[in-house]
């Protein structure tokens, strides 16, 4: 008898145990999503949350872009290779930060590929289409939309924003030097601003890369990554304008490594509950155990503003966010 007791104890106890490492997986909610990821672009489509970050790895075996959704941001699928090179002839390696956009009930992502170093050089930011968020994506152009340097930047970390009237814009740009071009409504190209120039440069102080922008109470939202991607210095930043074109004087950064937290923080967008006003920001940043530049998983956090509408210091946390279903 006393021997069943016993066992009976060390089943309770495995149970308690099991139960209790369930309960801090399922509390400590980033990453969101298993595997190294980096420069993620979240959006919603059709009350569902998508995640479409670069596949972080050696450039040469940056040849895909997985994507992922979820219901409430916390239970996440992976949809693998929504977009390949196989589907694009001149891509070759550093396919990376994609950015979607819904336009006609089609879908499509501006990328990166090939991170071109000069006007010599074939690759810089390609348009890919398809008919659902997952895809597949194929080229749009069959080739890149943006092949040289213009203004100083590297055609790399692309963004799209569509503005209140509809008009959307290709904001992007590296190497310290972000433009800002208006997109024809096909997307095959761009239409002159009205002193006939294409490329516009908007770039903010200590600007380096990553860009990101939102309305919010008619006041446009300019973000982007300062300080080295493979360094601790990573970081958000940001600025406020009347206009997209801005001018956008720095206010301040919002997103930075915690010592005791990860290291790298930095190239992030940002998802708004259409039918309220929260805000998450989603980044990506290196864990302190990883040495590796590619080392880098994909986080989410809730970001608030204060009664100015300035954006507040965001803190980066394991617990991530609890699950927030879109009504």
């Amino acid at each position: 008898m006393k021997q069943i007791t016993f066992f009976f104890l060390i089943i309770c106890c495995a149970k308690s145990f099991s139960q209790t490492i369930s309960s801090e997986i399922k509390k400590n909610n980033n990453p969101i999503f298993n595997g190294w990821y980096a420069d993620p672009e979240g959006i919603i489509f059709d009350k569902t949350y998508w995640v479409y970050p670069t596949f972080s790895a050696p450039y040469e075996d940056q040849v895909f872009i997985d994507a992922f959704s979820s219901k409430d941001l916390v239970t996440w699928t992976k949809h693998p290779k929504v977009l390949d090179s196989a589907n694009v002839k001149w891509a070759k390696k550093a396919m990376w930060a994609p950015s979607i956009i819904k336009n006609k009930n089609k879908y499509f992502m501006f990328f990166g590929a090939n991170d071109i170093q000069n006007d010599n050089e074939i690759g810089g930011i390609g348009v890919a289409v398809a008919s659902k968020p997952e895809g597949p994506y194929k080229d749009h152009l069959g080739k890149p939309l943006v092949d040289k340097f213009h203004n100083g930047a590297q055609p790399i970390d692309q963004f799209v924003f569509r503005d209140k009237d509809g008009q959307c814009y290709l904001i992007y740009g590296g190497w310290k030097h972000c433009n800002i071009a208006k997109l024809k409504a096909d997307f095959s190209g761009f239409v002159p601003f009205k002193d006939k120039t294409i490329f516009k440069e908007i770039t903010p102080e200590n600007y380096v890369e990553g860009p990101f922008m939102f309305i919010r109470n008619n006041k446009y939202y300019f973000m982007w990554s300062e300080g080295g991607w493979t360094g601790p210095d990573y970081c958000v930043a940001y600025a406020i304008a009347d206009s997209p074109m801005g001018p956008f004087k720095r206010i301040g950064k919002i997103l930075e490594q915690d010592p005791k937290i990860a290291r790298g923080a930095g190239h992030h967008s940002v998802i708004k509950d259409p039918k309220s006003d929260k805000y998450f920001i989603v980044y990506h940043r290196r864990p302190l155990t990883e040495t590796k530049a590619e080392s880098r998983e994909t986080c989410i956090e809730e970001m608030h503003f204060d009664e100015n509408g300035f954006i507040k210091p965001v803190t980066i946390t394991n617990e991530g966010v609890k699950a927030h279903l879109l009504k």
